[in-house]
């Protein structure tokens, strides 16, 4: 079975940084899209950043220029570097997989950025 597992969250100052990680278990590193997504009290759930099978990456107009998308293969992991933090991106992060016809998504990773 299939598992996406985040960590990288928490607490942290407007400016600061943090970097998400999402290990696959269950399954081979083998994707169409990772992508990290978020999703704050009273909104929609959102795209942060995507990476596809081919290296292509996008990023939400929000965390563009701050926020880093990369893959580990030997680890089975994906990671979301984020810089420049603002109150604003405060969320709940979640880390999803497609693989053919098929999505796994993780349980989700607090962030909080105070001001």
């Amino acid at each position: 079975q299939v598992q996406l597992v985040e960590s990288g969250g928490g607490l942290v100052q407007a400016g600061g940084s943090l970097q998400l990680s999402c290990v696959v278990a269950g399954r081979g590193f083998s994707f169409s899209t990772m992508g990290w997504y978020r999703q704050a009290p009273g909104n929609e759930r959102e795209l942060v950043a995507r990476i596809s099978a081919n290296g292509d990456t996008n990023y939400g107009d929000s965390v563009k220029g701050r926020f880093t998308i990369s893959t580990n293969k030997a680890r089975n992991s994906v990671y979301l570097k984020m810089n420049s933090l603002k109150p604003e991106d405060t969320a709940v992060y979640y880390c999803r997989m497609a693989f053919g016809s098929a999505e796994k998504w993780g349980q989700g990773t607090q962030v909080t950025v105070s001001s």
